[in-house]
């Protein structure tokens, strides 16, 4: 009887839940990122159409530039000086017949926009990557310039630094 009664004792023990359940502990995950400084660039044409040197009035045109950045990112933007490497003189050619024309910051037209080391450029605050700050730039030949027919072109690089 003794062993009979201590083997259900032993069994007992081993089939019956430990009272108090589970044991627990806990402890905290970090999580961390760095979001950077970054932009992109969109530009269109500059698109002067027809220009009459005949005319006596200057011909104008307008076009955008679109700098997509991080929100609250700064950024300058700058336009060297074309083919001619001359901010103050920019020209459009057609074969070796040169067409002068000047890119500005404003309506009025009176601020070239430059390099960064001549005239002004334009400046910015980034809306974040979906919502492109959107810049004008205001282009002008002038009028009365003594040039045969043709079709004129330049390539203008544009600059965004952040």
């Amino acid at each position: 009887r003794r062993h009979l009664f201590a083997a259900l004792a032993s069994f007992a023990m081993l089939v019956t839940p430990v009272i108090g359940g589970a044991a627990t502990t806990s402890d905290t995950l970090t999580v961390t990122a760095t979001v950077v400084d970054s932009c992109s660039l969109s530009t269109s044409t500059l698109a002067f159409g027809t220009y009459d040197p005949a005319s006596g009035t200057d011909t104008d045109a307008t076009t955008t530039i679109d700098a997509s950045c991080t929100t609250g990112t700064t950024f300058d933007i700058a336009l060297d000086g074309g083919s001619s490497a001359n901010i103050s003189a920019r020209t459009m050619s057609d074969g070796t017949n040169s067409l002068g024309y000047q890119i500005y910051t404003d309506t009025l037209r009176t601020t070239i926009w430059g390099d960064g080391t001549t005239g002004s450029t334009a400046a910015g605050t980034g809306l974040g990557p979906l919502t492109p700050v959107t810049l004008t730039a205001y282009g002008r030949i002038t009028a009365g310039q003594n040039v045969p027919a043709g079709a004129y072109s330049d390539t203008v690089n544009v600059t965004l630094t952040f």
